[in-house]
């Protein structure tokens, strides 16, 4: 089973057991997190359901592992035979985390 998921603007394709970096997400180290409006399309199986244009029901249970910033980006500007240059650098706020568990299900009412 894995599932196709929106977060921090990017899409990421998951397995549970899969760890990956994404932008910064609240909360700590050890706290779990449930995204439920970010799932694209999910294939249990290879029974694909697509979302449109999200899956309802469907919620993917993250652990966090660890809050970081990545690698500095360097921002170089120069204006040739101006004298004038200008270095600025980033660092990029990411959130390191693991999938738990991948749920694919209509809540029952009633």
């Amino acid at each position: 089973m894995y599932a196709i998921i929106k977060t921090g603007g990017k899409q990421y394709r998951i397995e549970p057991g899969t760890t990956f970096k994404t932008e910064r997400l609240d909360g700590e180290a050890g706290d779990t997190l449930v995204l439920e409006d970010s799932v694209l399309m999910v294939n249990d199986d290879g029974e694909v359901t697509l979302g449109t244009p999200t899956v309802s029901g469907a919620t993917v249970e993250l652990e966090i592992q660890e809050q970081l910033r990545s690698k500095k980006l360097v921002v170089f500007k120069m204006k040739r035979r101006k004298r004038h240059r200008r270095q600025r650098g980033h660092r990029q706020q990411v959130t390191v985390v693991t999938v738990k568990d991948i749920k694919l299900g209509v809540e029952a009412t009633g």
